[in-house]
């Protein structure tokens, strides 16, 4: 059987969430699966454009985002989710209402993200420029139990995509 799962990769913006779904949903389809990618970035120009980034925009976007996931995953969809979602509570809700659900916290150091940072987000939320900016004067709430933790700062693409298909394996996902 070939049953969907939602795969959610959270963590900080930069932490390399998208980077390393985009690899793994390159392998899994190598490999025959059905893959979808939802992405933040991505999610916010068209389902979610009129939201902006109080917490309530941010739960009322991962709140549209889990019911897409939900409708995919249900259809024995693999969906790798990519939103910083930095708050366990909407993540929690999340995993209840998709049921087939493996957290990946990627895990990053606010020092490396900030060297990452292509946009320069995290240097406009450091000078005031922007505000509630996740990781600078918004807060991140690390998840207490995700099925994976991926240290993206310590390890290399290839490590970080390999743990995820082992895991995925590991739960019955990629048989």
């Amino acid at each position: 059987m070939n049953k969907g799962v939602t795969v959610w990769f959270t963590g900080l913006p930069c932490s390399g969430k998208t980077t390393i779904a985009d690899r793994v949903a390159e392998a899994l389809r190598e490999q025959g699966h059905r893959v979808e990618r939802l992405d933040g970035d991505t999610v916010r120009k068209g389902l979610t454009s009129d939201l902006g980034f109080s917490k309530e925009d941010r739960d009322e976007n991962i709140k549209r985002v889990t019911f897409v996931a939900k409708l995919l995953t249900r259809n024995d969809v693999k969906v790798l989710a990519t939103f910083v979602s930095p708050y366990i509570e909407r993540r929690r809700k999340t995993r209840e209402e998709i049921g087939e659900f493996m957290e990946v916290y990627v895990n990053c150091s606010v020092e490396e993200c900030i060297r990452r940072d292509v946009k320069g987000m995290y240097r406009k939320a450091l000078a005031g420029e922007i505000t509630g900016f996740t990781g600078v004067d918004d807060p991140y709430e690390e998840p207490p139990s995700p099925e994976l933790i991926l240290d993206t700062d310590k390890e290399t693409v290839e490590e970080s995509v390999q743990k995820v298909i082992e895991k995925m394996e590991s739960l019955g996902y990629l048989s």
